[in-house]
């Protein structure tokens, strides 16, 4: 039997998760696979709600964290070289940059046979400086050389990562797009909607608009609130906004509000009739999704954002901006508006075309279940992934 270790930054709420999580899951029995995961941060929510389910036991590296930290990232290093010489893989699969660095190094100093990293995005903008960004693309040019393959999650990432920000020559990648269980976006959908209004004392005449990540500089939380108090003053229809997440973020978008005169509650006010609420995580994100009725993304950068194929997946229309992988995942003008991420004025506008016809609304949000289903399953994404490693098998033989 062929083994896989798969390496994953942390088990947070996302792709990344989603993805490492499922391809351990399905590829047996063909593959027996040993799934490790760093520390997730305090900030951001546990995803091993997500591994629990599947009943998975992964290996904790208690050593590796988002951050950078020269004597942690060395400390888990030299585990995951120990774990490879015991375990001895005949593939080592990475997923994020963290993990990509110090798994592909450990796998290349044990000579593992096959070496793959997938990006699930990348940070070669809009998040350092321009030094630390060049230090970055270094490393990532040094790591692909030593990579068998590197897998890119849309055609846009491959451009971006082959042609603008030359990581490796294009037949080095392999495009394998995400893939997930969305059959509960489509089950019971009337009780879970009635739970969340319910919950947050929305009024069946109200609107429900939210965005859903964490509260982090690059998901552009500012723009976001700028458009919602442009909207505030240009319609009549009665709406309410929901933050869904958490982070370093927070409390800063929460003064914005104040400053923008947008009035909130919060996970812990007793009642919710403001036009603003920060819920801070919600696990059951189907729940969140049928009660809502717009969803907003307005990230700096993305690679294939899981909220926009979870909210297609629900039947409910998006405005974003124009980032990233964001083209692949959606189709636009049938299921999103697509704005330019400088035009404030523009998403508000899109906000507020939605906002005010239930009937475009609804057509929008068929047309995003259609895309969502075709598209995105996770017994695709095995299917892909089962295909790819069977070829590189065979090239090794």
């Amino acid at each position: 039997m062929t083994k896989v270790l798969r390496i994953i930054n942390r088990l947070n709420i996302g792709g990344p998760t989603y993805n490492a999580a499922y391809l351990t899951k399905y590829l047996e029995p063909e593959f027996e696979t040993l799934l490790l995961a760093g520390m997730h941060d305090e900030s951001e929510g546990s995803s091993e709600f997500i591994i629990n389910k599947l009943g998975l036991h992964p290996t904790y590296i208690p050593n590796m964290y988002r951050s950078l930290n020269p004597i942690k990232d060395r400390k888990a290093y030299k585990q995951i070289r120990d774990i490879i010489r015991d375990f001895k893989p005949d593939i080592v699969h990475t997923h994020a940059a963290k993990a990509g660095a110090v798994g592909r190094l450990a796998a290349y100093m044990e000579d593992v046979p096959i070496i793959l990293h997938t990006f699930h995005g990348h940070v070669f903008h809009s998040y350092f400086n321009k030094y630390k960004t060049r230090a970055f693309l270094e490393i990532e040019r040094y790591l692909a050389k030593r990579s068998t393959r590197i897998i890119a999650i849309s055609n846009i990432q491959r451009t971006e990562l082959c042609d603008e920000f030359k990581i490796a020559p294009a037949e080095k990648f392999e495009i394998v797009p995400l893939g997930f269980d969305l059959s509960r976006f489509q089950e019971t959908i009337e009780d879970k909607r009635r739970s969340f209004r319910q919950r947050y004392e929305i009024k069946e005449h109200e609107v429900a608009i939210g965005i859903i990540g964490r509260l982090v500089p690059i998901k552009n939380h500012t723009f976001f609130l700028n458009a919602i108090q442009q909207l505030i003053g240009s319609t009549d229809q009665a709406f309410r906004v929901f933050i869904i997440g958490d982070g370093e973020e927070r409390e800063h978008i929460e003064n914005l509000a104040k400053t923008l005169d947008i009035a909130y509650t919060n996970e812990h006010s007793q009642h919710h009739n403001q036009v603003l609420t920060f819920t801070s995580w919600i696990k059951e994100v189907d729940i969140a999704l049928a009660g809502l009725d717009i969803i907003a993304l307005t990230s700096l950068n993305e690679g294939t954002p899981v909220s926009l194929i979870e909210a297609s997946a629900s039947g409910k229309p998006i405005v974003t901006t124009n980032v990233g992988g964001i083209k692949d995942v959606v189709k636009s003008d049938e299921n999103a508006y697509i704005v330019e991420k400088i035009d404030v004025e523009g998403f508000a506008h899109k906000l507020k075309i939605l906002v005010e016809h239930k009937e475009l609304r609804d057509q929008m949000g068929l047309n995003g279940i259609e895309h969502a289903f075709s598209n995105f399953s996770h017994m695709k994404l095995v299917e892909n992934m089962r295909t790819l490693y069977n070829k590189l098998l065979a090239e090794r033989h």
